[in-house]
């Protein structure tokens, strides 16, 4: 069935990002992938491409192009690669949204050369040790004092922590109100390079090995009035804008790495022989693929409404939250069933369908999970 989601302008950016990614990454990628990160050089390549930039009005260096479109072809030649690209897509799909809807012109005529051009790259610090995804209850704080905040808390789960120049961090600017507990947060971008910033350790998670995950620490870190993003204490109803998006981007991300699992393992299985015939060949294999793809096709149709949804500002967040639910459980079961056909080799780090196994699992938990989506959808019908 042909996708009627991306015009001519779409597919030749796929060409574009495919070529990059078969000659700027996949070569490199295993040396990335023991490292537990990307090299900063692949920033600054894929700002050069104009990937960065791609939102970012034209007054401030970006093509000025309002579309996800983009981002979600990037997600899609990513899988089909085996391939991520460490804390890009927070980058783009986090950082940016915040900053174009709550940044002043100043602000953004300082921050936004080195965003498009991935010299100065962005991550953003919401989670706490202690919190989880209660995000009210957060203890770090930023006082007042002068022209100046002084910053004091910790973070953790924060992807691209480790090779960020600047992150948005939620602080608590003031107690909460008995009536609103979630009054008194707000968001600050804060330079890495301040005095009292600590990175602290880069955590050893099961997948998405190449994507930088770090602990963050604040000590006394002075952070400039001037950098205090939207209103003061008003924070935390700015964090909740950007969700449909990100939900969306995450749907996209699953959806593309089922995708991409059926194209792995119809390979391996018309090369694979067992008592001496593929593995292709037999019935159960045939059926297997066959369901899986029936699976990834509906993921498809999903995600492409979802985002045609999004580009004319209709998403709901309930929408999202559906989208999400969906894709990611069809990537768990799709990719499940393609590990299988591999046998044991599926098993293997080696093979690109252990790798997708591992980084497949996180998206029925981060961006809200699976059961928090059950409730969205719940409550908008009325149980």
């Amino acid at each position: 069935m042909r996708r009627t989601v991306f015009n001519e302008d779409h597919e030749d950016y796929r060409r574009t990002i495919r070529a990059f990614l078969e000659t700027e990454v996949v070569p490199h990628y295993q040396e990335w992938y023991d490292a537990g990160q990307v090299s900063r050089e692949l920033y600054a390549k894929l700002g050069d491409l104009g990937v960065f930039g791609i939102e970012v009005p034209e007054e401030y260096g970006g093509a000025g192009i309002h579309s996800f479109k983009f981002s979600a072809i990037l997600t899609e030649e990513c899988a089909r690669a085996g391939v991520n690209l460490g804390g890009s897509g927070v980058h783009v799909e986090l950082c940016l949204p915040y900053l174009l809807k709550l940044g002043t012109p100043e602000q953004l005529k300082r921050w936004m050369p080195g965003f498009v051009a991935g010299t100065e790259m962005w991550a953003i610090a919401m989670t706490e040790p202690g919190t989880g995804s209660d995000l009210a209850g957060m203890q770090t704080t930023a006082k007042r004092d002068g022209d100046h905040y002084v910053l004091n808390g910790a973070k953790t789960f924060i992807t691209g922590g480790v090779l960020a120049d600047r992150v948005i961090v939620c602080a608590r600017t003031s107690p909460p109100l008995e009536s609103n507990r979630r009054f008194g947060i707000s968001l600050f971008c804060v330079d890495t390079t301040s005095e009292g910033w600590a990175v602290g350790r880069k955590l050893d998670k099961l997948g998405l090995r190449t994507s930088d995950t770090a602990e963050l620490s604040f000590t006394d870190v002075m952070v400039p009035a001037a950098d205090l993003l939207g209103e003061e204490n008003e924070g935390f109803s700015y964090l909740g804008q950007n969700l449909p998006q990100e939900r969306l981007g995450i749907a996209y991300g699953a959806y593309a790495q089922a995708a991409a699992a059926i194209r792995f393992t119809q390979a391996y299985v018309e090369e694979r022989k067992v008592f001496g015939a593929t593995v292709a060949s037999f019935q159960n294999t045939k059926f297997e693929l066959a369901a899986c793809q029936s699976e990834v096709d509906a993921a498809q149709a999903v995600c492409d409404r979802a985002l045609e949804a999004h580009d004319a500002g209709e998403l709901t967040a309930v929408d999202a939250a559906s989208a999400k639910l969906f894709c990611t459980e069809v990537a768990g079961r799709v990719i499940d069933r393609c590990l299988q056909l591999h046998g044991g080799y599926g098993y293997m780090n080696e093979y690109p369908i252990a790798r997708l196994y591992a980084d497949t699992r996180v998206t029925r938990i981060y961006g809200g999970t699976s059961e928090v989506m059950k409730l969205i959808i719940a409550k908008s019908m009325g149980l």
